[in-house]
């Protein structure tokens, strides 16, 4: 190589050198100003002020990558006037022809050395569209029209009367007029109080309980063979067993209601009334209970006298007299509630009143009398006793105990004076499960507690509240 072509080789390469940094600078400056283009308007994909609902997604264009159509990016604008603006080679974006486009107050002037993405939006081939009504911002005619429209739509008078708009709760009268009550339903964190539904909820229990409630007097009209006697035997055994697998309480009372319910209307021998017992316990049980008894644990407990056989022939019979109406109301059912108003107002322990009241409850199931008392009322009553039992010294009924039960002292009186009579005579009495149960360490020994022979009178007298 001469030195002349060397010197020329050298004088080029050392001028391509010099202009280099004149074109990263150009290419700086575009790219800042594009930057900052890009911060002056709103991501079009991030508008969602119009619905795509209905339409059909437009494929991309041939070449694109990917399923996703996507705007042409900001920062691929020049800057530079000498430069001359090139084609556009990207396919162009069609997700956006379904948005209405900005007012052109909002929206950036474009200047003479740059591209704005509003021009590519007005001569999208979409507008042409009959689905997509344009309107100028210099038609006021069609903006007035509409705008009256909503004006007369929506518009809300300012001379209605909004004092009458506030909600409100069907409350009985009476429950409303008494003073000094302790409000069981302001605690809205624990969802299983169902603080906001417990009244309407009572109120529908205490009407399902006079159309679930058995004959008062089937063993005098209706049975022939077996009397009140053996039924408390049934009962008292069926107490054994529902400890003995440890089933919830609710099955108890409801094996107990399905029997008598089924005894109202249907002449049973005493040979079958053990089957019907473990029948009924054998469906309450599938109603309440998390894991039920099998058929053939049941046919067990009764020594085999019965095959399964047996038991699912009378389960279907006892299924098909009640209608298959397996809800209930119970005296367990209302006793949650009642001791709940009890705690509310009570210096004893919680778990002693509440077992006391089960203990009594319990004692009453096996009573053929206390049919003729509805179970909200047994409940109360075994709550007023309960209270008594524990504090012989204090009124055992109140305000609170009136709202949330809806009985007077004097309403209870007769099935509390019977209570007490169950209470004092259990030691004496043949049938000692469920006195062997409540005097058990876990149920708090309350089977054994002391009761005055006499409630005084005053404590059921009305005017004492």
């Amino acid at each position: 190589m001469s030195s002349g072509t060397r010197r020329s080789s050298m004088s080029s390469s050392s001028s391509a050198l010099a202009k280099r940094p004149a074109a990263a600078e150009n290419a700086a400056k575009a790219s800042a100003a594009a930057q900052q283009q890009a911060k002056k308007r709103v991501a079009l994909g991030n508008l969602t002020n119009q619905s795509n609902l209905g339409r059909a997604v437009p494929r991309p264009a041939a070449g694109a990558k990917g399923n996703n159509v996507k705007s042409a990016p900001a920062t691929s604008i020049v800057k530079k006037a000498p430069v001359t603006r090139p084609k556009e080679t990207a396919p162009r974006s069609t997700a956006n022809a379904f948005l209405a486009p900005c007012n052109a107050a909002l929206s950036p002037n474009h200047s003479r050395d740059s591209l704005s993405l509003d021009e590519t939006m007005s001569t999208c081939d979409s507008m042409n569209s009959p689905d997509c009504e344009y309107i100028d911002n210099g038609d006021s005619s069609i903006v007035a029209s509409l705008e009256r429209r909503a004006t007369d739509n929506l518009r809300i008078s300012e001379d209605v009367d909004t004092t009458d708009c506030s909600l409100k709760i069907d409350v009985p009268v009476a429950m409303e007029t008494l003073d000094n009550v302790i409000d069981l339903d302001s605690d809205n964190k624990d969802p299983q109080f169902c603080a906001t539904l417990a009244c309407d909820i009572y109120k529908h229990l205490r009407i399902a309980e006079t159309k679930k409630r058995p004959s008062m007097d089937f063993m005098e009209k209706i049975q022939k063979d077996i009397n009140a006697s053996m039924r408390s035997i049934l009962i008292d055994w069926l107490v054994e067993v529902a400890e003995e697998y440890r089933l919830v309480p609710d099955t108890l009372y409801l094996t107990v209601n399905y029997i008598d319910r089924y005894l109202s209307t249907n002449e049973v021998n005493r040979q079958r009334l053990q089957l019907l017992g473990v029948a009924c316990m054998l469906i309450a049980s599938k109603y309440e209970e998390i894991c039920a008894p099998q058929v053939e644990e049941f046919c067990y407990i009764t020594d085999n006298t019965y095959f399964k056989d047996e038991v699912l022939q009378m389960e279907a019979a006892v299924l098909k007299h009640l209608k298959f109406e397996m809800t209930a109301p119970t005296a367990k059912c209302f006793l949650r509630r009642f001791v709940r108003a009890a705690q509310a107002c009570d210096e004893v322990s919680h778990l002693q009143l509440e077992f006391l009241a089960d203990y009594l409850a319990e004692l009453s199931l096996l009573e053929y009398n206390f049919l003729c008392y509805s179970p909200s009322l047994v409940a109360a009553s075994s709550i007023f006793l309960a209270r008594f039992i524990c504090q012989p010294t204090k009124r055992p009924w109140c305000a609170t105990m009136i709202r949330y039960t809806a009985y007077k002292p004097s309403d209870l009186s007769e099935c509390v004076k019977a209570l007490h009579g169950l209470f004092c005579n259990s030691t004496s009495n043949s049938l000692p499960a469920v006195r062997e149960k409540y005097s058990q360490h876990k149920y708090k020994f309350v089977a054994k507690k002391y009761c005055p022979a006499s409630i005084p009178s005053e404590f059921l007298q009305d005017s004492s509240i």
